[in-house]
């Protein structure tokens, strides 16, 4: 099991960034997938942003797409999300989540579950 803590949230105003960061306690440099999800109140759980480990390969939902960019720092098994241009929509609790993986396909948050979770960060954007 992988024990994941974020850090980084926090409010900001609209047009602004934030960065997110998720540690894990153990190496997830290769063959992992590693995701940030959102939920905002009264909302669905929404996978935002994935990354896999072994050949850095990322995905976004339509709603972030060239806003926000996941990252990973292999040494400090730390990933990240920038979030750029932040909207009041984008306001949720954010939270990391990691898996290991020997596919990328199965990466896809919309159709695969994901077995460790980080405590969660809120995000608020005010307009």
């Amino acid at each position: 099991q992988v024990q994941l803590v974020e850090s980084g949230g926090g409010s900001v105003q609209a047009g602004g960034s934030l960065r997110l960061s998720c540690a894990a306690s153990v190496y997830t440099g290769s063959r992992h997938c590693m995701a940030w999800f959102r939920q905002a109140p009264g909302k669905e759980r929404e996978g935002v942003a994935t990354l896999y480990t072994s050949d850095s390969s990322t995905n976004y939902a339509d709603s972030v797409k060239g806003r926000f960019t996941i990252s990973q720092d292999n040494a400090k098994n730390t990933v990240y999300l920038q979030m750029n241009s932040l909207k009041a929509e984008d306001t949720a609790m954010y939270y990391c989540a990691a898996k290991l993986s020997w596919s990328v396909l199965l990466c896809d948050p919309s159709k695969y579950t994901y077995d460790d979770w980080g405590q969660g960060n809120q995000v608020t954007v005010s307009s």
